[in-house]
């Protein structure tokens, strides 16, 4: 098992706020809009550098999908920032009929997605964000992992031309990916290769997959562990590659089991190459308040669990 260590600890929105000043400096382009959030969403440099590429739209969602879908008519890229609860579910109709629909250049930013957003609670713990903006046409999905990764992934996100959903969070995490990487859409990152059981993580769960796949190595089990930040498009190829060889498989994510990567996994290995999958995420309910250490242990997003589960997948290999 490759080792990864850390030495210091980040939310990744933070990556984003970081990762949105640079495109400020190097892309005339980059407009910022917010929904009332600027401080959550880590905009203050940018504001600071540039105010006159920046909207504060107040607490009024839709028109802030509106505004960003009219941005694009004259060349502008915007950045459509709000918590994920607000960034999807509330304005699901304006994304689906003024971006998607038009296919417009508008990047959506949303910051305390999942279980992770903590005493908050179930009202604004969306679970279901990566299901409904992966069905939509045209629009690309990513969930990337931590401070460094959502950086990158931000500054590549100016250059892609479409309609993103970019998603991240508030907790601390620990930062374990090159602070040079050049972030790939579409293209999934080998953490460790294993021939014995494929880890498919994303997001937050991608550090527990790590976690995950040391105690398994103490058992002699060598796991593949695979970050596949990006959901949509989905890296079919990686994965099959994976499955082929490891003959079962795992997903971990921090989202309902109904519509999030595990679902998409399972279409591929149902179309392409049967095998068995153990999903690892929220099954069909809501959150609730507690601190993010006590949802991720009460909701099985967990190492351990995601070990169980690895376990429970290589014993269904037929």
């Amino acid at each position: 098992m490759k080792k990864y260590t850390y030495t210091e600890k980040k939310d990744t929105r933070s990556g984003f706020g970081a990762g949105i000043l640079e495109l400020g400096r190097t892309n005339p382009n980059v407009v910022a809009l917010t929904a009332d959030l600027a401080g959550s969403l880590k905009l203050e440099g940018f504001i600071k550098e540039f105010p006159e590429r920046y909207v504060q739209c107040g607490i009024s969602e839709a028109n802030m999908i509106g505004v960003s879908a009219g941005l694009t008519i004259g060349g502008k890229i915007p950045f459509a920032t709000s918590f994920a609860n607000f960034a999807t579910g509330r304005v699901y109709d304006q994304i689906r009929q003024s971006v998607c629909y038009s296919n417009k250049n508008v990047k959506i930013c949303a910051s305390h997605a999942g279980l992770t957003l903590g005493e908050d609670g179930a009202t604004h713990q969306i679970l279901e964000d990566l299901g409904m903006m992966k069905m939509l046409p045209n629009m690309t999905v990513i969930n990337p992992c931590d401070f460094n990764q959502t950086k990158a992934a931000t500054i590549a996100i100016a250059n892609y031309e479409g309609p993103v959903y970019l998603r991240f969070g508030r907790p601390v995490v620990p930062i374990f990916t090159p602070a040079d990487q050049k972030f790939e859409i579409g293209k999934a990152l080998v953490l460790n290769e294993g021939p014995d059981v494929s880890i498919f993580a994303t997001g937050h769960l991608v550090w527990e997959a790590i976690k995950a796949g040391e105690i398994l190595a103490e058992q002699g089990i060598d796991a593949d562990i695979i970050n596949i930040h990006t959901i949509k498009p989905l890296d079919e190829e990686a994965i099959l590659a994976s499955v082929r060889k490891t003959r079962c498989a795992v997903s971990a994510e921090e989202h309902q089991l109904n519509g999030g990567l595990g679902d998409s996994v399972a279409q591929v290995l149902a179309r392409n190459f049967p095998a068995p999958l153990e999903m690892i995420g929220v099954h069909d309910s809501f959150g609730e308040s507690g601190t993010p250490d006590q949802l991720m242990k009460k909701y099985g997003l967990t190492a351990e669990k995601i070990v169980e589960a690895a376990l429970r997948a290589k014993a269904r290999i037929v």
